[in-house]
């Protein structure tokens, strides 16, 4: 029985600790990984309205790419701290031009060529205002637009600092559609804490084993006490 006791401790140990690795991994990497953040404006609609939760990638603003929907920290220029999301239209070197075509058939033109933007609330590609800006984006900063050009405050309405346009260094991650990865980590999460629980459960078994072995472990004869 005693054997039988060791072993379950043993197991305890080792099962409790690869639960904790487990979870603690998953957790550490899933806050250094991506980030989680509320929709609370209408900017962004269709495609995220108020009150939508969003996950986001935490990467480098080098990293971005056109059609990229971002969030960002400029507390700068919006005048708070938190988030703002809006969607990468041009990157360092591109020429962002509004706009070819007239009313229903306007588009934004990035280097000379019409941008096709299905995200943008009823096909409005400049929304009103200003009427026209072309801008050319320096090396290091990002053009960005909301999908709802008539009711975002993007880099349109800051055209006299860099054009608009805001540093790489702004940028605070990606937002994602695919939640493999993120659900993944969760999953490792809640697995680590099943283990442990476990753990825990074969560690009282083997306490309760180890006590049962010395209940009925017999008396020693009188001849092997001593006096």
């Amino acid at each position: 029985m005693s054997g039988k006791g060791r072993g379950l401790g043993i197991a305890a140990v080792v099962v409790g600790l690869a639960g904790l690795l487990l979870g603690l991994g998953g957790l550490g990497y899933a806050r250094h990984a991506f980030g989680g953040s509320v929709v609370s404006s209408e900017s962004m609609t269709p495609a995220y309205g108020p009150g939508d939760r969003v996950v986001y990638e935490r990467i480098d603003g080098s990293e971005v790419r056109r059609g990229d929907v971002v969030v960002f920290s400029a507390p700068g220029r919006y005048g708070f701290d938190g988030l703002v999301m809006e969607r990468v239209i041009g990157v360092g070197g591109d020429r962002v031009a509004c706009c070819t075509g007239t009313e229903a058939d306007a588009r934004v033109t990035v280097n000379g060529k019409a941008l096709e933007e299905p995200y943008v609330k009823g096909g409005d590609a400049h929304g009103g205002y200003p009427a026209s800006y072309d801008v050319r984006v320096p090396e290091g900063r990002l053009f960005l637009l909301g999908d709802h050009r008539a009711n975002s405050r993007d880099s349109r309405a800051f055209l006299d600092d860099h054009g608009g346009t805001l540093a790489e260094s702004t940028i605070r991650g990606r937002v994602t559609d695919d939640y493999t990865v993120p659900a993944l980590l969760g999953t490792s999460m809640i697995l680590g804490m099943l283990l442990v629980l476990v753990g825990i459960g074969l560690g009282i078994a083997a306490t309760v084993v180890r006590r049962n072995a010395r209940a009925v472990m017999p008396p020693p004869p009188p001849w092997a006490v001593q006096v």
